[in-house]
This record gives C-alpha cells, structure tokens and sequence, in this order.
C-alpha cells in the first residue's frame, strides 16, 4: 500500500501497488473488519469489481492486512451479518436480548403513523432528504438500509456526509447490511427501531449501494421496495412510494417510469401506499403521469408539483457537500430522476 486517498466513517480509500509494480489501483478498507492499512502495509484484495468494471463498486476491495490484524470482537451482541462468509461481522442488534432496547421491541408492532418513504436506489436518499427538509426543516430522520446492494453502510460516502451536515439522524442495518447506527435483524424491527429507539420522524427506507438489475422482470434487487411497503403498513405506518423516474437513461425499460417501480408496487406491493407523481412539464410529464396511472388500482396517487425543488437540489448539494448521482447521471443530465425523490420527500413533510 502507497498511500492512504481519503477517509470517511468507516471507510479507508488506499492507493495500493500491486504485485509486479505495473499497476496501481484504488482500493476500499473497512477498518471494523479488517484492521486499519498504513503505508507499506502489504494488504490483501479481491479485485472482481475491477475486473467487471462496476461503476459503484469500481474499487478493490482489502479482504485482510496480514500483518495488522484487527482486534478481537468483544461484545455485547451475538447477531452475526454477512454470515458464514470468510468476513462476517458479530454485531448488537437493537433486537437481540442483551440490547438496552429489546425491552422495548420484544412486543412493539406500531410505528404510530410515521411516514415511511420507500426508494429503489440508493441515490434517491439525497433528493428526499433535500425535498423534505426544504418543505419541514429539522425533521428527526432515519434511513432504514437494506441489504439489497452493498452490505456494509459504510461503503455510502453520502451517508457519512448527510449525517455529518445535519441532514439524516441515523442510520439503521437490517438484513445481511451491517455498519449502520443500529443494527437489526428485519425490516420490520428496523423501522421500529427507527421510530421507537431513534426517535424518528421520517424513515427513508431503500437498498445501500449498487442496485442489481439483471434485464428481467422480477430478477432486480430493488424488488425490496415493494416488500417494504408491505412492511411500513403492516406496522402502522404511513407508507409513501417515491417513484424511480429518468429521462436520461438510454435503456428504454428506465425512461419515464422505471419498470422497477411499476412492479414493485405494482405487483410485488400488496398494502396500500401514496405514490407520489412528480408534476414535471411537457409531453414527458404526460408519460409519466400516464405510466403511474397504471398503479392506481391499487395506490393512491399523488401529483407532487415540483416548483423550486431544483433549486432546492442545487443549495443540498453545496451546502451537504453530497454530490447528486445516479448511474453516473447528475442533476443536469437526468433531472427527472432527482425531482421524483425530492418530490416524494416534499409529500411526506406534508404528513407531519
């Protein structure tokens, strides 16, 4: 290892040499699991993102520091994620008996009406914090991660800067997902920690980085999303679909209305949610109001205007040093996208 790049909250970015000097290549450590790297450490990589050529996980990532070895996991907590991988983690659940809080979520089955925003990507995490705390300033909230793209919380540099600018309250881990602010074992005890541990009173529930999409209808990892609803409104929450939207995405089963979200709350999605339908202009706003309208059957729809919040995304952007992307796409390649998010957190502040 040459040098370290940056830091954030649980993450070392490297600059590592590999073996023979020929190439140098950027690499991820997450001190937690495998010990802190320092310059001249010989560190050991997985390099298959590389090899594919993932945009999100376009890193090699360090399985092990042979020679600075992490310290023993000491408890409290028996909750192992990642299980029976060469790397899993033993964390506390908020759940679990030997948590402060089990007392409180061994029979709690309320979230008391709290709005639950539920997202396909990652990405979207930013516009619906913009667009809620633009519309409800100070809103307490807390993103609920689940395990349906990268597992370690950590891996978000945006959920490090969000939080460290005073947009998001916390974040929680369900699933296989691990490194959040709370970790629980299901979606369910995580929203309810949200509320009743956290204090929440917003949840943003979507999959971490590095969404899974195979071309098909149902093999996408962003099929959680409709699952999700069907948990906020099992628990008595309020659940609020923020629709995945792009007019830049040169795949045609992405432009208007993603297919992700017409199947998942269209098919996969059994409860009853507000699905929020961002009033955007012209013949492609007519698309995308007549894509949604298939889901009204089972949904109710909300037409969301959307004056102001680009100029809501700009200042959250400079102010959160968070920058707004999605597949590589920003707001003035795929404005769509970021409107739809932002709108969807406008509605929910509107719930308060």
């Amino acid at each position: 290892m040459e040098r370290i790049r940056r830091e954030w909250p649980g993450s070392v970015e490297l600059e590592v040499v590999l073996d023979g000097g020929s190439e140098t290549v950027r690499a991820l450590a997450y001190p937690a699991l495998v010990g802190r790297p320092e310059p001249g450490d010989a560190v050991l990589l997985n390099t298959t993102a590389l090899a594919l050529g993932l945009g999100t996980g376009g890193y090699a990532l360090v399985v092990a520091v042979p020679d600075r070895l992490p310290p023993d996991p000491s408890g409290p907590g028996h909750l192992v994620k990642a299980r029976y991988t060469p790397l899993q983690a033993t964390v506390l659940g908020v759940d679990e008996q030997d948590s402060p809080h089990h007392e409180t979520l061994r029979d709690a089955d309320s979230l008391e009406g709290m709005p639950v925003i539920v997202a396909d990507l990652h990405s979207a995490l930013p516009p619906i914090l913009a667009g809620l705390l633009a519309a409800r300033p100070g809103t307490r909230v807390v993103y609920v991660m689940l395990d349906g793209g990268a597992l370690p919380a950590w891996f978000s540099m945006a959920v490090g800067r969000l939080r460290a600018a005073g947009a998001l309250a916390a974040t929680v881990t369900v699933g296989q997902a691990f490194g959040g602010d709370v970790e629980a074992v299901t979606v369910h005890t995580g929203l309810l920690a949200a509320r009743l541990v956290l204090e929440a009173e917003v949840a943003v529930l979507a999959q971490g980085p590095g969404n899974l999409g195979t071309g098909t209808r149902w093999g996408f990892s962003g099929v959680s999303a409709g699952e999700a609803i069907n948990a906020a409104a099992v628990l008595s929450g309020r659940p609020v679909a923020s629709l995945r939207v792009s007019e830049g995405d040169a795949r045609e089963r992405h432009v208007g209305v993603s297919h992700h979200s017409l199947t998942a709350y269209g098919r996969v999605a059994l409860a009853r949610a507000q699905v929020v339908v961002p009033e955007l202009p012209g013949e492609f706003g007519e698309r995308v109001r007549g894509q949604a309208e298939t889901l009204a059957e089972r949904h109710e729809l909300v037409h969301v205007p959307v004056d102001g919040l680009a100029d809501e995304l700009r200042a959250a952007e400079r102010d959160w040093g968070v920058r707004l992307s999605t597949m590589g796409r920003g707001l003035e390649e795929d404005p769509a996208y970021f409107l739809a998010a932002a709108a969807a957190g406008r509605h929910a502040a509107s719930l308060l």
